[in-house]
């Protein structure tokens, strides 16, 4: 028997190897388990994204749950995980589920859950899950057809895409973009992104908002490496302002600049609290993982801010939103939440956020960032995985365990923090951290520092330390 097991953002596997439609329907059956212990008339907000086979795996969820008696509202066409939880949300459902392995390979499909308040389930709930989850699927799933469930009420066909699309027009100026002038790109790398924001802003240049399930070939993560043809058309086009990435499932955010220039997630997070604290004179604590950027220190400080650093993984910076005033939330992978919208990643919204800046401020992407530069000096982010041996990569956390490394190369450490990996600094301003995949023989390696190749020579430094 196949053993299904939660990771840092719900279950993911090979389509037909391990993502199969019998594992499905077992890890559906923990689930409805789970929902009839938990909640007296249990409710799931239902959906899936733009990959391989995920109306099948979302119809096969939808006959199991409505099987054990759940109401399930089930999204037309593909949806992102936003508008999933956001539904989840503004139902009050029990549970939200998106069919979706988000920034993984096209290989790879999986599932998610979401709590009702619009975020993902915590640790602790998808934990109960687990251990519910049947050896074999019971449920006669040849023998359920969905139209059977809609006549009995326990399944109800929701148009997800017509909220998202509402709820974003409610709280954006959407005419002041619009009239701006700008010159608008974006990138739905093939994901679940592209028709959202084709009704959004018809008349900006769109790329890969095809139908591809394969995303041809390539996985859709919003990283400079992977989205080099989106760089060269801002570049060749000569007239773009600004092009906005998602990844598959749109939760993550990638963003270029009017020179074809990728600008990362650490800027983008100083860019929102700029923008809130300075502009929409909004208040609030700000969360974000131990690898981000230690400038947000810097801007937290001199707008009078409280921020609080967590471990690496969206859900710890959800546990925060969902209790207390947090005004940004973020990490370094592309994943962010602001205040006055749900608890949740969700790429298109800090976009249109960012889009809205430009527009009411009439400065450009790079004009935006010399202000944060002016309050943070100016500073470069490089990560570089080392794909290792499993007995090398396991050496070296051992010696991080034991504060072996004092120095990579010329650059000495001043201290070391190790709230979720290793993070040396050496400087204030500058650092390099070490921190093992959980899941495959990865080390990663990241640098802060003044400028890039600064940066690059710190990671070369550290991996003829670790590896020397």
């Amino acid at each position: 028997m196949y053993q299904i097991k939660f990771g840092t953002d719900g279950w993911r596997a090979i389509i037909a190897k391990d993502f199969t439609v019998e594992n499905v329907a077992r890890l559906s059956e923990g689930t409805a388990i789970w929902l009839k212990k938990n909640f007296d008339k249990p409710t799931v907000v239902l959906g899936h994204d733009c990959r391989f086979a995920g109306e099948l795996f979302c119809e096969t969820v939808a006959k199991v749950l409505c099987h054990n008696g759940i109401k399930v509202f089930l999204a037309k066409d593909f949806v992102s995980t936003p508008m999933i939880s956001l539904g989840t949300s503004t139902r009050n459902a029990s549970i939200g589920i998106i069919i979706t392995a988000s920034h993984n390979p096209p290989s790879y499909n999986g599932f998610k859950l979401k709590a009702g308040y619009g975020g993902p389930l915590t640790p602790e709930k998808t934990s109960e899950i687990e251990p519910l989850i049947t050896e074999k699927s019971t449920t006669p799933l040849d023998d359920l057809k969905l139209e059977d469930f809609v006549a009995k009420g326990l399944l109800e066909w929701i148009n997800l895409e017509d909220e998202y699309v509402a709820h974003v027009e409610k709280n954006f100026d959407l005419e002041a973009i619009r009239n701006s002038k700008l010159n608008l790109a974006y990138d739905a790398m093939y994901g679940a992104g592209q028709n959202v924001m084709r009704r959004l802003f018809p008349d900006i240049t769109f790329l890969h908002c095809d139908n591809n399930p394969g995303f041809d070939g390539q996985a859709p993560e919003p990283i400079l490496r992977n989205l080099q043809e989106f760089a060269d058309v801002i570049k060749v086009s000569g007239d773009i302002d600004s092009g906005l990435v998602t990844d598959g499932d749109a939760d993550r955010i990638g963003l270029f600049d009017d020179k074809g220039n990728f600008v990362d997630s650490h800027h983008i997070i100083l860019l929102l609290i700029h923008y809130l604290a300075k502009y929409k004179k909004q208040t609030g604590k700000v969360c974000t993982a131990f690898s981000t950027t230690v400038k947000i220190k810097k801007m937290c400080a001199h707008y009078g801010l409280e921020l609080e650093v967590v471990k690496i993984g969206f859900k710890y910076i959800c546990g925060i939103m969902v209790k207390e005033d947090v005004l940004v939330g973020g990490e370094e992978s592309g994943g962010i939440a602001i205040k006055g919208h749900i608890p949740e990643r969700d790429g298109i919204w800090m976009g249109i956020v960012l889009w809205e800046f430009m527009a009411k401020s009439g400065k450009s992407l790079r004009e935006l960032i010399a202000e944060v530069y002016e309050i943070t000096g100016p500073f470069a982010f490089e990560r570089v995985d080392l794909h290792l041996e499993e007995a090398v990569k396991l050496k070296v956390v051992e010696n991080c365990k034991a504060g072996k490394y004092t120095a990579f190369g010329k650059y000495k450490v001043i201290r070391m923090e190790d709230l979720d990996g290793w993070k040396y600094f050496i400087s204030e301003d500058s650092w390099i951290m070490i921190r093992a995949s959980g899941t495959e023989p990865v080390l990663r390696t990241y640098a802060e520092a003044a400028t890039s190749e600064e940066a690059f020579a710190m990671l070369a430094a550290a991996k003829k330390t670790l590896l020397g």
